[in-house]
């Protein structure tokens, strides 16, 4: 419907030759600097967050090896107390909101639009905005490394009252409150302009039962995002207005409650994993078939699994809560809400063993981390459902064998498919196919590595190992496990710097590929490689559930008519894309600028020992100006775009068409 309407006469006629007010031209290079600040190619803002999110992933991973240096011997020193709950503070901070997350956001940006037929996603100014503000919610987050503050160090659930200014009166909670904020800002506006594209933007033939399931899963998520991100928050508003204005939400000196924190936080935190796991199904939902030969089996299980998943993760929050005294009928309740939503999960994994069951299998790179997903998730869900029977969480609570459980979800599930998914998308977006040998090589290296990491951390816990523990002393028995665990640690380390090492040289030197090496069965694989700006020669019209698999089994039918929907869009002027834009990045900065200064609001503004001003408050208001400016100078900008023609071999007959 976008389309549509940017293709109609009242924009080709009345906007195209009028003017728009631009403070700032917008630009029209695609390459160089002002090409990546400025764009709004769903595609390149895609590898901008996953360019982001695996420096992220990197950093949180060299977090983690600090600490498991920390603890491979007992009574250790090699880091100070403080800086161990600054690492772990950040390591799991960085790993959930600035790694895991935007990669799913970064395949959500590759993807949706090419599976569905659209040229681009809904709101594509909108969507550069989220990148930047994601940016500054992550420079928010980290800043405190390299200022007298202090990285955040008060756990990655920030629990009350260690957020209260008695235990944190620095300016490092403060940093991840607004961090948090920022960060939550950016996952709701994407997340409206993904439901948004998934429902509106569909090629004809596209119906909702033919979607591919990744486009499912995304849309869930896309959905628990704009639902769960509000619980959160309020909780982070609740914490600032404790902090900095006086009020009693989590003071008990005042009459408020820390463990509304908890409530607040976990009713947002546990859909928040299936925010993180719900991607990976589907891109495993999409690796299977492929390298099975064979359709998903039980398509319409699989999607209404995923939205049951969905819904009834809005009702398991407490069962993080076992043993803060709720009384029984409240533990019963989730403990039986916890019981019944591995039902759903487990009519996924039935799907995929049904969809191996009988196929053709090839054991591609991708299709390996596509199987180790299966098997790490399942053994992490089997650890779950011992933390759903109240007794037993009682006793693993805050223990490593929760800390064993949730890696085996988020690593060894998240992480294991998004690994598969970079791997099987890689040659589709650079034209590139990864060497097999140096690809499996650096599964097996992973999968060896990650379970000697984690699965001893299981007796470690049940041998009574407390987590977020600095040190421990050697008559514990637990010595060995925590040095294999370290050992494993390293090697893990090893296996991700392989299969980074060896992306980096196929991106320069590796075999240029067809555009569909794997014979895969969606849109996106009809397209050449790496895509065009344009995605689509011409809009498709989707005949079956597997749009491509049916093209290149009907060939001469969609040939024909594809040449007549490319007859009908040059009719209308051609292929209108948007044009670029500085508003989205320019708005993005004042936010940082003005939250930065807002939460020192009453501290000197000092620079190289100095003190310029008396308060940080003309700071944050210059800040709030250039966001409220910079965004209604965006809406005076207008829809611009331009116009691109094809010749009848689909080929652009000039770069940049017509232009508004």
């Amino acid at each position: 419907m976008a389309e549509a309407l940017a293709k109609d006469h009242f924009i080709g006629k009345e906007h195209a030759h009028g003017k728009t007010f631009d403070l700032f031209a917008r630009p029209t290079t695609k390459t160089g600097l002002v090409g990546w600040l400025t764009t709004v190619d769903h595609k390149k803002i895609g590898m901008l967050y996953a360019g982001f999110a695996l420096f992220f992933f990197l950093v949180g991973g060299f977090e983690a090896l600090l600490i498991r240096t920390q603890l491979m011997v007992p009574n250790s020193r090699f880091i100070s107390a403080q800086l161990y709950n600054e690492l772990f503070t950040m390591h799991g901070t960085t790993m959930i909101f600035l790694a895991v997350m935007p990669l799913n956001a970064a395949f959500f940006n590759l993807l949706i639009p090419i599976q569905v037929g659209a040229r681009d996603v809904a709101f594509p100014r909108l969507n550069a905005f989220s990148l930047w503000v994601f940016v500054a919610g992550a420079f928010m987050l980290n800043i405190g490394w390299f200022i007298k503050a202090g990285a955040p160090d008060i756990g990655w659930f920030g629990y009350a009252p260690l957020t209260s200014k008695l235990f944190t009166p620095g300016l490092s909670t403060d940093l991840w409150v607004m961090g948090l904020q920022t960060l939550g800002l950016s996952s709701i506006v994407a997340s409206l302009n993904f439901i948004v594209t998934i429902i509106n933007m569909r090629a004809p033939g596209l119906t909702m039962m033919r979607l591919p399931v990744f486009c499912w899963m995304a849309l869930v998520t896309s959905f628990l995002l704009v639902l769960a991100m509000p619980a959160i928050a309020i909780a982070l508003v609740e914490v600032l207005f404790d902090r900095h204005f006086g009020t009693n939400f989590f003071e008990v000196s005042g009459g408020g409650q820390p463990i509304l924190w908890q409530h607040l936080f976990w009713v947002f935190g546990h859909p928040e994993v299936y925010i993180l796991i719900l991607p990976p199904m589907g891109y495993v939902s999409e690796i299977l078939p492929t390298f099975s030969r064979k359709p998903l089996f039980g398509y319409p299980i699989v999607v209404f699994s995923g939205v049951a998943i969905g819904f009834i993760g809005f009702g398991v929050w407490s069962h993080h809560m076992f043993t803060t005294g709720m009384g029984n009928v409240a533990t019963a309740a989730f403990a039986v809400a916890t019981m019944a939503i591995a039902v759903p999960t487990g009519v996924k994994m039935f799907n995929w063993i049904g969809t191996l069951w009988g196929g053709q299998i090839k054991t591609r790179t991708p299709m390996m981390f596509a199987l180790g997903f299966i098997w790490m998730f399942m053994l992490g869900g089997f650890s779950g459902m011992m933390h759903a029977a109240a007794p037993a969480d009682a006793q693993q609570q805050d223990s490593y064998f929760v800390i064993a459980h949730f890696h085996y979800v988020l690593i060894g599930g998240a992480t294991f498919g998004l690994l598969a998914a970079i791997h099987y998308w890689f040659p589709k977006f650079f034209g590139r196919l990864v060497p097999e040998f140096w690809g499996k090589l650096s599964f097996w290296i992973i999968f060896t590595g990650f379970n000697c990491t984690f699965f001893p951390m299981h007796f470690l816990g049940l041998n009574g190992m407390p987590r977020r523990t600095w040190t421990y002393d050697a008559n514990m028995g637990w010595n060995e496990g925590n040095f294999i665990a370290t050992m494993g640690a390293y090697l893990l380390g090893l296996g991700i710097f392989t299969y980074f090492a060896v992306l980096i040289y196929t991106f320069f030197k590796g075999e240029k590929c067809s555009n569909d090496p794997w014979d895969a069965r969606t849109l996106e694989w009809s397209i050449p490689s790496p895509p065009p700006e344009h995605n689509f020669k011409a809009i498709p019209t989707v005949h079956a559930r597997d749009a491509w698999w049916y093209e290149k089994n009907h060939q001469e039918e969609i040939a024909k008519e594809m040449a007549e929907h490319m007859k009908a869009e040059e009719a209308h002027g051609g292929i209108h894309m948007p044009d670029q834009s500085w508003y989205p990045l320019i708005a993005a900065f004042g936010m940082l600028i003005g939250t930065f200064n807002f939460i020192q609001l009453h501290e000197p503004v000092l620079m190289f020992g100095s003190q310029l001003l008396s308060s940080h408050l003309p700071l944050a208001l210059t800040g709030l100006g250039i966001l409220l400016v910079s965004c209604y100078l965006w809406s005076l900008e207008g829809p611009g775009g331009y116009h691109i023609h094809l010749d009848a071999q689909g080929n652009a007959t000039s770069p940049r068409g017509d232009h508004y």
